[in-house]
């Protein structure tokens, strides 16, 4: 009888025994599974890359004497982030940038220098989420390259970001996103932005594009603005001589020419203007220089207004124009010093079939935001005229202006007959023959500086 027993519990632990056996194969098989998942999430290697693995994160909780901290370390939730806005739905998009340039290393960001604007506007576009990705994946693509202190009113750029609308990556530049939009489904991409812009940079606009759209190749035309103060300017010579911009011509005595990469010199001016701006100082008058053309080259526009101030100033005759425009007799750009970058302003950028548009609470926000800053550049100027109007900072104006009356003024040398820089032909063979060791930078045949 009691055999009988013990051969019965031997055979029930023996059949326990085969359960559980089987039990840890399957275990063991889900265990293997999880583990390959596991392995193959972006999430679990950015963890191990930061050697802040889950189960450390869990021991970090309780301090060395068991007693849990207070202080709670929030998960990284940004390769999360990172792989839901891949999958979401994107389009091209076209913005239009206002910049205040004097405290930017210029527009593009690919030198080492910083702050760029684009490096701002990067930085903005990554923290509301509205990319993913490298410039290359985003198709991005600027419509000016303007150099240090330069600003802009109508700077374009275009890449491809996140939208609301779920048509956008099949139809593109469709009319059934038009409708969409106007009932408010769109992203609110001006406010979006110009929230976490600094104050010295704002979205002005946005416009839906093609999904070939191109801001530096689909540009039409680019018109910038030159200010300067007219003190004894002739402006109407100066007209003159502007006008023999117009026109199709070789700019390669108007320009810092990078022989290593551009080829072709020749750039159409399609309007040309001088007039007066509603701003005045004592009794001086702002006026601008406006000029218009479908490209220009590596510091064109500073050039021009340079060869301009001279023939303003009655130091050279409106007919020099001719005369650099002509390589065939003057193949050496003279020396001469560019006009500085702070009042060139990129002032428009025209593209065909482009409409930009700003809901009302962007507008009302930019408008206000905009006056603001006028009302503050307004009264750092009224400081500064309050300490010129003071009693020993006028006394030494006044000594200035009579010492100036009696000073002898330096020669003027010629543009002509100034020393001139290596012709285009001189540079290449230059460059061919291995004397160049520097690599050039890559410039846009959009650039102004």
């Amino acid at each position: 009888m009691e055999e009988n027993l013990n051969t019965e519990v031997a055979n029930s632990l023996q059949i326990q025994m085969k359960s559980l056996q089987k039990r840890i194969l399957e275990l063991e098989t889900e265990n293997a599974e999880l583990s390959a998942r596991l392995s193959k999430c972006v999430c679990k290697k950015i963890i191990e890359g930061n050697k802040t693995p889950i189960e450390d994160t869990e021991r970090q909780k309780y301090d060395e004497n068991g007693v849990k901290n207070i202080s709670k370390k929030m998960p990284d939730k940004s390769c999360s982030n990172t792989m839901a806005l891949h999958h979401l739905p994107k389009r091209c998009i076209a913005l239009k940038v206002m910049y205040f340039g004097q405290r930017f290393y210029g527009f593009a960001s690919e030198g080492q220098m910083d702050p760029t604007v684009e490096s701002e506007i990067f930085k903005a576009l990554e923290k509301t989420r509205l990319v993913s990705g490298d410039k290359k994946e985003l198709q991005y693509s600027r419509c000016g390259r303007t150099d240090k202190g330069v600003s802009s009113v109508g700077q374009v750029i275009s890449l491809f970001l996140r939208t609301n609308l779920k048509e956008a990556a099949i139809n593109g530049y469709s009319g059934e996103i038009f409708s969409e939009e106007s009932c408010g489904a769109e992203i609110d991409y001006v406010k979006l932005l110009n929230r976490v812009l600094p104050k010295d940079i704002r979205i002005m606009g946005w416009s839906p594009a093609p999904i070939d759209f191109s801001a530096r190749f689909s540009c039409l035309s680019r018109e910038y603005k030159y200010f300067f103060w007219k003190e004894n300017l002739d402006v109407e010579v100066m007209k003159t001589a502007g006008n023999k911009f117009i026109g199709e011509h070789d700019f390669r005595n108007f320009c810092k020419m990078d022989a290593a990469n551009v080829h072709n010199y020749r750039r159409c001016i399609t309007s040309f203007d001088i007039f007066p701006c509603n701003e005045r100082f004592e009794d001086d008058e702002l006026w601008a220089v406006k000029i218009k053309g479908s490209a220009f080259l590596w510091h064109q526009i500073r050039c021009m207004v340079a060869v301009l101030f001279l023939i303003g100033q009655r130091l050279e005759s409106p007919n020099v124009i001719d005369e650099l425009l002509n390589v065939e007799t003057t193949p050496r750009k003279p020396q001469y010093i560019m006009a500085p970058e702070i009042p060139l302003v990129l002032h428009s950028c025209e593209f065909e079939g482009l409409g930009f548009m700003c809901s009302s609470d962007a507008r009302q926000a930019l408008h206000t935001h905009l006056e603001k800053e006028c009302r503050s550049y307004k009264l750092q100027a009224a400081i500064f005229n309050e300490a010129l109007l003071s009693s020993s900072c006028a006394l030494y104006v006044n000594n200035q202006l009579n010492s100036r009356k009696t000073k002898k003024e330096s020669a003027h040398v010629p543009l002509i007959s100034r020393p001139t820089e290596p012709s285009y032909e001189e540079r290449r063979a230059k460059l061919n023959a291995g004397g160049e060791t520097k690599k050039t930078p890559v410039f846009d045949t959009s650039v102004t500086m």
